[in-house]
């Protein structure tokens, strides 16, 4: 259990080269998120630094503890050099519990091989050098940190561990990006969106940044823009990947200027990855046609800890082989491949509905929401007993000129009957949308015709 502190990586390391697999849990969860995980893993010893021990009592943690300002003081390194003589590539190097759509915990278990595998490869497109500084956005036990945590160790460069309350308040953000000379962000979509509403660049100029990688939702065309606007000089890369591929396993290098029409492709698969697109049956589609993105590859990652069922489900032979064992990961996401042979997200499968004989994507209403005057950010859900679409959404907007908007833009039957602002959009931990607390807060809200 850590903190947002450069010890809490020094901990990951010290697990690591002692032949151990280690499981982040961030001190900021609400305790029944840590009491879930230690359900999981409930014969592990917990390494906790001293100020957190009493959250440990708080969750009635009754395992085996460590404090880790002692261990760090009475680091043995002899046993460490024979430990990590013993460690196999293949072995897990940590686990990672991320609650996804569903709500409930899931295990993710990473090897050695899989994350150098993923580093080296990022690497050769972020081309990293000595100078370079990262400046960390990410909750330091979710996957959009390994780039922060585990670059530096192979190129030299250093990470800056940025924080959390400076990304609410953007003079400050500003003042350190210059005065620790940041020139990489390894950023969510989420936090690029988050920064450009709460109007970073009328703080002042990232002077160092140079390259921004980002990843976990579709970051709409407006904030790119903006983005691009105000660092000319940055590179721009667009990342795509679940967890359960070690982190992003497609990559697009931005060549446009982004306008608010703008969607950008997820790109092609980094090295030792391979992408199929399958269809229902297991078949593989046509050029130009749409199908289920599944990942093969050295950063396929080992499976849930655990939970061999959801394994064997979403870990699958590739039915396209028949000669030798090869494992794909089921995404769950929907894809194809453009005329220039870049791959397009198309959406999830779960947000693919069917409405009065229709296939509607969700994605797509929200993508058209979100391009109405006065709304910064919305989310759409269905409810299966009434076929209804709602829409809720953040902004200045008023709530008949939404729907005002949405009847003009879109075929009736894709107009969300029920529309409601909120002052903030519920979110998952990772700062994906919480699509469970929404439907579940459907029939207790006030919504608009």
């Amino acid at each position: 259990m850590g903190e947002r502190s450069a010890l809490t990586p020094v901990v990951y390391l010290g697990v690591a080269r002692a032949g151990g697999c280690y499981i982040p849990i961030d001190a900021t969860l609400n305790p029944e998120r840590i009491r879930q995980i230690m359900d999981f893993v409930k014969d592990a010893p917990m390494i906790a630094f001293r100020s957190l021990t009493g959250i440990l009592d708080g969750v009635q943690f009754e395992g085996e503890r460590m404090i880790a300002e002692d261990l760090l003081e009475n680091a043995c390194g002899e046993d460490v050099e024979a430990a990590e003589n013993e460690i196999i590539v293949t072995q897990p190097l940590y686990i990672i519990f991320t609650s996804g759509s569903t709500g409930k915990p899931k295990g993710i278990i990473t090897s050695h091989a899989s994350l150098m595998n993923y580093v080296e490869a990022v690497n050769e497109v972020l081309d990293l050098k000595e100078d370079d500084v990262l400046g960390n956005q990410s909750p330091l036990d979710y996957i959009a940190s390994i780039r922060d945590i585990y670059l530096p160790l192979l190129t030299g460069a250093s990470t800056v561990i940025i924080p959390k309350n400076q990304f609410s308040m953007m003079p400050e953000l500003l003042k350190t990006l210059n005065e620790q000379r940041i020139t990489v962000l390894c950023w969510s979509a989420s936090g690029m969106e988050l920064c450009s509403k709460l109007h970073l660049f009328e703080a002042g100029k990232p002077e160092y940044v140079r390259k921004v990688l980002f990843s976990g939702s579709v970051l709409p065309g407006r904030v790119l823009s903006e983005w691009q606007a105000h660092l000319p000089q940055a590179e721009f890369i667009n990342q795509y990947g679940p967890t359960e591929t070690t982190a992003s396993c497609t990559y697009y290098v931005v060549r446009e200027k982004a306008n608010e029409d703008t969607v950008l492709p997820i790109g092609r698969p980094y090295r030792n990855y391979g992408i199929i697109l399958l269809n229902e049956d297991g078949t593989a589609t046509e050029p130009g046609e749409t199908g289920e993105i599944c990942v093969s590859g050295i950063g396929v990652t080992l499976g849930y800890f655990g939970n061999p069922e959801m394994t064997a489900k979403c870990y699958i032979q590739n039915p396209l082989n028949d000669k030798y064992p090869e494992i794909l990961y089921k995404t769950g996401d929907y894809g194809r491949y453009d005329e220039n042979g870049e791959l397009l997200f198309c959406g999830r499968k779960d947000r693919l509905i069917k409405l009065m004989g229709h296939r509607v994507e969700l994605e797509e209403i929200e993508r058209i929401a979100g391009k109405a005057p006065g709304v910064e950010a919305c989310a759409c859900a269905f409810d299966e007993k009434t076929e209804t679409l709602f829409l809720v959404y953040t902004g200045e907007a008023e709530t008949k000129q939404v729907v005002l908007y949405l009847r003009q833009t879109l075929p009736s039957f894709m107009v969300p009957r029920r529309v409601k602002k909120l002052e903030a959009l519920p979110t998952l931990p990772n700062g994906k949308i919480d699509y469970i607390s929404l439907c579940n807060s459907k029939g207790e809200q006030e919504w608009k015709n």
